[in-house]
């Protein structure tokens, strides 16, 4: 499972975000965190279109986003729930 945080270096919310979303992994759920920090990404329209919202989480970038401003871990909770194998479906988050 890949996430991606658009966040800001010197943004607290941002951390907080990222701090949150790492306490809900565990051994069975590994995943990763792709932060991209938009000040540093050199590119206008990532800029544009994050400059008021970061954070912003996305599990899947084609699909909305997850949450802004502060983790929603319901929503992170049932994409990982998602991403369990099928041969333990009763395995829980």
């Amino acid at each position: 499972m890949q996430f991606t945080l658009y966040s800001r270096s010197y943004c607290h919310l941002c951390q907080d975000m990222l701090d949150a979303l790492l306490r809900l992994q565990t051994p069975q759920q590994p995943f990763s965190v792709d932060v991209i920090d938009i000040d540093a990404a050199d590119d206008p329209a990532l800029l544009a279109r994050y400059d008021e919202l970061v954070p912003v989480l996305f599990a899947d970038l084609a699909q909305p986003e997850l949450c802004h401003y502060f983790l929603n871990e319901d929503k992170v909770r049932e994409v990982l729930k998602s991403t369990l194998p099928l041969h333990n479906p009763g395995f829980p988050l």
